[in-house]
């Protein structure tokens, strides 16, 4: 919650300061500078975005998502229950090549995204290719997590520059590089067994190889939001 509550005042001081840089003499007509609020959803979470467009063709914004959910993931026969926590925040620079809807984007983002992963056996099972009762397994636990910087780039629709209430949509990618798998560890009566932590780590790596295959995030967002 203390997280959340930080990424939230950053996105109040950015659009503070956005909302300063307008020029003090601009007019709220179509085709003039305008400040928009918008909610937006999709791959990268749910959460706010403000932003500025300065005219026809350029425009800043910040945006915060946060998100969770669950599922498996499985390596050598073992499956994991898997918590996927999205958690990220950060800034991009608008073009509208054509001086309408459509628009070009770049920028990057504050990477908190997180997988947790859990093993928790009923009977024997596989670790790194050695066999283990479940009381010397006890847990596997595992957190896996990307860069903490992502560069972004996207292509979107945004609505016309003037007032009133817009959707828009947003395709691209963030360039956070593959989860690296840390904190793996067990709970069991073998935790500090030096041939168990051998096992363990084997067992890390193969997780980690199936991973390693994904290097980038989809960015999948819808806003809904109003122009003023």
């Amino acid at each position: 919650m203390g997280i959340e509550m930080k990424t939230m005042w950053t996105v109040a001081v950015v659009a503070g300061l956005m909302l300063g840089a307008a020029p003090a003499g601009a007019q709220n007509a179509d085709g003039g500078a305008h400040v928009r609020a918008a909610v937006t959803a999709g791959t990268m979470g749910v959460g706010p975005e403000v932003g500025v467009r300065f005219n026809d063709h350029l425009g800043v914004r910040a945006a915060a998502g946060f998100l969770s959910g669950t599922g498996h993931a499985e390596s050598d026969g073992n499956k994991y229950d898997a918590t996927l926590r999205l958690q990220s925040y950060g800034a991009m620079a608008d073009v509208h090549p054509f001086g309408g809807a459509f628009r070009l984007s770049a920028g990057a983002r504050i990477n908190r995204n997180r997988v947790d992963l859990e093993l928790t056996p009923s009977g024997e099972v596989l670790v790194g290719d050695e066999e283990y009762t479940a009381a010397e397994i006890g847990r596997i636990i595992g957190r896996a997590a990307p860069q903490k910087v992502a560069p972004a780039l996207s292509l979107g629709w945004a609505g016309q520059n003037r007032r009133g209430f817009y959707f828009g949509a947003e395709l691209g990618v963030l360039f956070q590089g593959a989860f690296k798998l840390e904190q793996f560890r067990s709970t069991g009566s073998l935790s500090d067994d030096p041939d168990f932590k051998a096992a363990l780590e084997r067992e890390r790596v193969s997780l980690q190889k199936d991973v390693d295959k994904v290097k980038v995030w989809p960015i999948a967002q819808v806003a809904l939001g109003w122009r003023i």
